[in-house]
């Protein structure tokens, strides 16, 4: 495990990739909740939330995570690039997937030096949700151009 002042940057980066993973995955829910109206789609995204909230609970000091926050300081923060290019629904499906597969990858990287066990289940995780954007995006593609 890294030194103290390593180890409150690492915290500091997983905080940030949990809560972008998460709320990428709330945005994917809802479409698959309210656009698609599809129950089993919507159970498997929720599923996957909780998997990662779950796979927390396997790091030591999980709630260091809070301590380490610094939103306001962020320097990421004001950078918009492309986030407010969306055109529709899948549009916003795709981005927060991509959004939620690279926080996830970040997390099984930076648990690596942490807890071993917590990225391999950060990579179970990732490959499920692979899985999971094949199922949604054969739905998603055909529905959202519809108003």
């Amino acid at each position: 495990m890294p030194n103290a002042s390593k180890t409150k940057v690492i915290y500091r980066v997983i905080d940030a990739n949990i809560n972008r993973a998460k709320e990428g995955l709330r945005v994917c829910e809802e479409i698959t909740r309210f656009i698609l109206d599809s129950y089993n789609l919507t159970s498997e995204f929720k599923k996957i939330r909780h998997r990662t909230d779950a796979i927390l609970k396997y790091l030591p000091g999980n709630m260091k995570l809070f301590q380490e926050r610094k939103s306001l300081k962020d320097v990421g923060r004001k950078i918009y690039i492309n986030e407010l290019k969306r055109r529709n629904c899948q549009d916003i499906f795709f981005a927060n997937m991509q959004r939620v597969k690279e926080s996830i990858r970040v997390l099984e990287e930076f648990t690596k030096l942490i807890n071993k066990n917590t990225a391999v289940k950060f990579k179970r995780l990732r490959y499920d949700i692979y899985e999971l954007e094949k199922k949604a995006a054969k739905r998603i593609s055909s529905l959202c151009y519809r108003r």
